[in-house]
């Protein structure tokens, strides 16, 4: 599901807002004002959108709520995330951290592709206090009380030596309280808070500890808004730079040898991919082979220096395997493949050099954490989870496995977990929200994070015919403006933007003068707009505020001329992301929602009762020029692929055969083929054409693709949506353990 604008915080009743609120179900307490759960007084681990699940459902025992509350409470309303995905990975944890099940349920009861209910006994109370662990430590305070409080005839009992003793043991106990709470305290307190360890302007990425932690590799692409990236040291404490290559690179990702002395990098670049490795002070690198598919895709260096672990698929946009680079031969070898894996990516050696570690992405749409001996034999899974694996790096004993996991691919809010892999457990780490990339240093106890901010979206305009000619930015604000459209004729785009305040409709003249808001809903997020064959009307969605922090998706046609938005009546729980069909009789829409995900639907232009024509969770649809087709989305592993579903008759589903792997949301239609941006290169526009099946490079952009893309009538011109001036910043977390 695709949403925009600005998310609102849910509001909780007073009587919820105090510390001291307390519900109780079962064994467990939930603290509403400490957002803790505890289990018979011992707090339970529980991520923050699964306590803000069993809040909502605490809230309305008995009752439904409804996962389009729960979405537009766990996420921001400008998010671009698989809302069903990470919606169920929230509540299969939080059903993990009390132990229940969907099948036999004591406390969350799904109802089938409505939502969830409560149906556990609670009760409201004060929070009883927590049991206090057996110690012999005596405090002066607790000394002298004991002391007060004893009868005279007691004290008269003892010796003098006694209670010398015991004031003795007391004054020991103190000075031991104070030494460990200097000694651990302290550092804790300091590892929860991150602090930058670069602040240079651009993005810094791919992050890599020395061996000895005071040092981290790292790529750079010097300035806001180049895609030429090159490898750089950087110590911490020193704001001094290192450049260590020379040669534009869309994107570049490093790998410490275990001496210290080379860095080993995988390099993606408009003329060559492949893994190099060049001196840790400077030098001439080095290529040691050629690969396929994203840099970004994971590279580490096993602790006895003579592997190095990478993923590479045989032809782009191919199934990605976990390889080991022989560095005495350069010899690549395939690990042992699980059959449970689709896609395998982000290796990491443990400490031991015994395992390797990998993330193991299922046809189911799930992943799990996996492990194979050094060797690549034995593949074992750890623990299956939701969602997407973005990084993977050990903890110093090897008995954890520190990752960086994300809701969808396509967003940026993402957290830092660690899994115990002798009893499975997990924790979310406070701090790293919005992460994309970690490295970790056993030796000095550091954590580094890449981290986002600022920049925004803008539509910008490129000339397919004369591509050499630099694309144009067309419409920009300091706001963020997506989902470009042509109307019919060429002469008008209409778009989405939050220019004025909630994301609302607005248009332009072509060459992107006069802009008008078409829309003044003022609700939480309007967008994707998609004209009508004659141009005469725009379908879009929006989302109503149902309550406070509560929103539901619907469909709406406006007539230009009169500008008047007409809810469209669809028949289904949700409707979003529309597009009309070639010959103006019916509407594409993403529907459905509930526990079967959201699938591909269209409904009559005057609305009425939507058929579904897919049996498989769909995004993005759109009709082919012939009418026989419709084109959408599918998310596979951490993939986005392209399908088609017959139309006539309707139930047929096929893969688009030989186009590669696709970036989020970006892809576009046309009479013969497909323009789009690939995974593997996103940043470069692309041109699949269906007849030959041949993909073309058209033209390279400076930032990185958003939602929409559109070709003008004419096909001179396509509009697509940048993310420009964007900052990646490197944090770092000291004494980490």
């Amino acid at each position: 599901m695709v949403s925009y604008g600005q998310g609102r915080t849910r509001n909780m009743p007073d009587s919820r807002q105090s510390a001291s609120s307390v519900i109780r179900f079962g064994p467990f307490e939930a603290d509403l004002g400490t957002q803790e759960l505890h289990k018979h007084g011992v707090r339970i681990r529980l991520p923050g959108q699964s306590f803000k699940v069993l809040e909502m459902l605490l809230e309305r025992p008995g009752t439904l709520v409804t996962r389009e509350e729960l979405r537009q409470a766990l996420w921001p309303s400008d998010t671009f995330v698989d809302f069903d995905h990470g919606l169920s990975a929230a509540v299969n944890r939080l059903r993990e951290a009390i132990g229940d099940s969907a099948e036999e349920p004591h406390y969350v009861e799904t109802l089938l592709r409505r939502g969830y209910r409560f149906i556990g006994k609670i009760t409201l109370s004060e929070p009883a206090p927590l049991p206090q662990p057996q110690s012999t430590t005596v405090t002066a305070g607790a000394a002298a009380t004991t002391m007060a409080e004893a009868t005279p005839a007691v004290i008269a009992g003892w010796k003098w030596s006694r209670i010398a003793a015991l004031l003795l043991a007391a004054a020991a106990c103190i000075l031991l309280a104070t030494l460990a709470y200097s000694r651990w305290h302290r550092p804790a307190s300091a590892a929860l808070n991150p602090v930058p360890f670069t602040a240079l302007p651009g993005q810094a990425v791919g992050p890599a500890f020395s061996p000895d932690g005071a040092q981290i590799a790292f790529g750079w692409n010097g300035k806001r808004g180049s895609t030429s990236f090159d490898l750089y040291v950087k110590a911490v404490g020193s704001e001094n730079l290192l450049r260590l290559t020379d040669h534009p690179s869309d994107s570049i990702y490093p790998a410490w040898s275990p001496d210290g002395t080379q860095i080993a990098f995988r390099r993606q670049s408009k003329s060559e991919n492949g893994i190099y490795v060049v001196a840790a002070t400077g030098g001439p690198e080095r290529k040691l082979r050629d690969t396929n598919g994203p840099s970004d895709l994971g590279i580490d260096w096993s602790p006895d220096g003579k592997l190095i672990a990478y993923v590479d698929s045989p032809v782009s946009g191919g199934h990605r395997r976990l390889h080991l680079l022989s560095l005495d031969t350069l010899e690549s070898t395939q690990i042992e493949h699980d059959e449970q894996c689709e896609e395998e990516v982000a290796p990491a050696f443990s400490r031991d050099g015994k395992q390797l570690a990998y993330g193991c992405f299922r046809p189911e749409g799930d992943y799990a954490l996996s492990v194979v001996t050094s060797s690549g034999a034995e593949p074992r899974v750890l623990k299956t989870f939701s969602g997407f694996l973005e990084r993977i790096a050990w903890t110093s004993d090897d008995k954890r496995l520190i990752f960086l996991e994300s809701i969808s691919k396509s967003v940026f809010r993402r957290s830092i977990h660690e899994l115990t892999i002798a009893n499975g457990s997990t924790r979310e780490l406070p701090f790293g929200q919005r992460a994309m990339e970690i490295a970790f240093s056993p030796r000095a106890q550091r954590l580094a994070y890449t981290l986002r901010s600022g920049g925004n979206f803008n539509i910008w305009r490129a000339d397919l015919l004369h591509p050499q000619n630099p694309p144009v930015k067309l419409i920009a604000s300091t706001r963020t403006a997506q989902c470009p459209a042509y109307s019919p004729d060429g002469k008008h785009i209409a778009f989405c933007s939050n220019r004025g305040g909630p994301f609302e409709i607005w248009m332009t003249d072509a060459d992107g003068t006069n802009v008008i808001q078409m829309t003044d809903l003022k609700n939480p997020s309007t967008g994707t707009p998609s004209w009508s064959p004659d141009g005469t009307k725009i379908v879009f969605d929006s989302r109503t505020a149902i309550r406070e922090g509560q929103f539901h998706a619907d469909l709406y046609v406006m007539d230009i001329a009169e500008r008047v938005p007409r809810k469209l009546e669809t028949g289904t729980e949700e409707a979003s992301v529309p597009s009309w069909s070639r010959d103006g009789k019916w509407i594409y829409f993403i529907g459905g929602g509930g526990e079967g995900g959201d699938r591909i639907f269209r409904v009559s232009r005057q609305g009425g009762r939507a058929q579904v024509l897919t049996s498989t969770r769909g995004f993005v649809p759109q009709e082919s020029s012939d009418g026989k087709w419709v084109c959408f989305m599918v998310i596979i592993g951490e993939n986005m692929m392209l399908r088609r579903a017959s139309l006539n008759p309707t139930g047929t589903e096929f893969p688009v055969d030989g186009l590669p792997t696709l970036a989020p949301a970006s892809w576009t239609a046309i009479r013969d083929g497909i323009y789009f941006f690939p995974l593997d290169a996103f940043r470069t526009l692309s041109y699949f054409d269906f007849a030959t099946k041949q993909v073309r490079r058209v033209l390279t952009i400076d930032g990185q693709p958003g939602f929409g893309m559109s070709v003008s009538p004419d096909g001179r011109y396509i509009l697509y949506a940048q993310y420009d001036d964007a900052q990646v910043d490197i944090m770092l977390v000291d004494h980490f353990r």
